[in-house]
């Protein structure tokens, strides 16, 4: 063959131009000409995608085109899942896979995608989090009729190594230790009653920051903390309230005599303030600007706390640590102080230990330490 050989079909309705450097696949590519399929093979593709349905325009968007046209169709979400979405899109427009047509992005592309994401430094847990993103997306691509597989459904596991750091608790004694040091520690012994509270309830450090005064009930026989928001903040001062994901972040936690008195301690040390939040005012864990305190601040500050603790005592704290359980007659929890059970829910028991608070915090997009101060 010495030219391409042109060809129309058409595909619903419209023209389709197909051209091909031989006619059959046993014919010789032309010298200096890239191989490519024959003729007969791509009329054969466009009548398989004929009887299946599959469109023929869409199916030549890009990777970024569908990411992109995923997100428009799922607009309708979290701040936090917007941000990871613009991190993704970054990602696809900085990498190959990025230009693919959805057409010819193979299982193993997809794979080496999320190798090259590894050989970046981007963790376990972050191209797991955007594997299923894109996994997702080629899912609308299938119901749509543009492709019929889905490169991105594998395990993640068996393209990297899972290296997330074991979460290792802390235990009462250790907790106890914690807190000793933080009451006689000269630069730490301010955030002591946060401690407690964190220790204490199993907050979220988010949950800490959007506390008001109308969210604790010091009535005798309540005593509990009502945990129906979070704070946040993502830079340049702007601050939102946020409700939890789910029904089951909403609760009741009851407090222990130690949580109550360092309640009441941070109220009795706050000043007074009119800062305002989507409605939300009366914040009772402030800077001495009088702005509420924010996530990031607080990982900062745990992290070089740890440090220092863990400079001085034999036994260090573990690199990182999960939620426990206390039971009701632990160090946290006074044996006067009774409740009955239909007052605490089931997220109301796990109590957060040092450096689960940092991980949370860690998980946020907050503030510079300044803000903390």
């Amino acid at each position: 063959m010495n030219g391409e050989i042109p060809i129309t079909a058409y595909t619903f309705g419209n023209p389709q131009f197909v051209y091909a450097w031989k006619s059959v696949p046993t014919d010789k590519i032309p010298k200096g000409k890239r191989e490519d399929k024959s003729l007969r093979e791509k009329v054969k593709e466009i009548q398989k995608d004929l009887d299946d349905g599959i469109d023929p325009v869409e199916k030549k968007m890009t990777v970024c085109q569908l990411y992109e046209k995923h997100i428009r169709n799922h607009a309708n979400v979290r701040h936090g899942t917007k941000q990871g979405r613009k991190q993704l899109m970054r990602i696809l427009e900085e990498d190959t896979i990025g230009a693919y047509s959805i057409e010819n992005v193979k299982m193993s592309d997809a794979k080496e995608w999320a190798l090259r994401m590894k050989e970046k430094g981007y963790s376990f847990k972050t191209i797991s989090n955007h594997k299923r993103s894109l996994k997702a997306a080629f899912y609308t691509a299938i119901q749509d009729d543009c492709i019929r597989k889905n490169p991105f459904d594998f395990h993640i596991n068996t393209v990297i190594e899972d290296d997330t750091e074991p979460k290792i608790p802390l235990s009462p004694i250790q907790e106890e230790s914690l807190l000793s040091f933080v009451k006689r520690d000269k630069v730490y012994h301010k955030y002591y009653d946060e401690l407690i509270i964190l220790l204490g309830t199993g907050l979220r450090i988010s949950e800490l920051c959007g506390l008001t005064d109308r969210d604790i009930d010091f009535d005798f026989e309540n005593r509990t903390i009502n945990v129906n928001h979070q704070f946040q903040y993502s830079g340049k001062k702007s601050y939102r309230i946020e409700t939890p994901k789910t029904d089951n972040g909403i609760r009741k936690i009851p407090m222990s005599d130690r949580v109550l008195e360092a309640l009441q301690r941070v109220l009795q040390n706050r000043k007074s303030n009119d800062f305002t939040v989507d409605g939300y005012t009366s914040f009772l864990f402030l800077t001495r600007n009088g702005t509420p305190k924010i996530c990031t601040s607080y990982d900062i500050m745990f992290r070089r706390l740890v440090e220092k603790y863990s400079t001085s005592h034999e036994e260090a704290l573990p690199a990182v640590t999960t939620p426990h359980t206390h039971t009701l007659t632990s160090g946290f929890f006074s044996p006067n102080f009774s409740f009955s059970m239909s007052q605490i829910s089931q997220r109301s028991l796990p109590c957060f230990s040092i450096f689960l608070m940092v991980l949370y915090a860690a998980n946020n997009v907050e503030g510079p330490i300044s803000e903390l101060k």
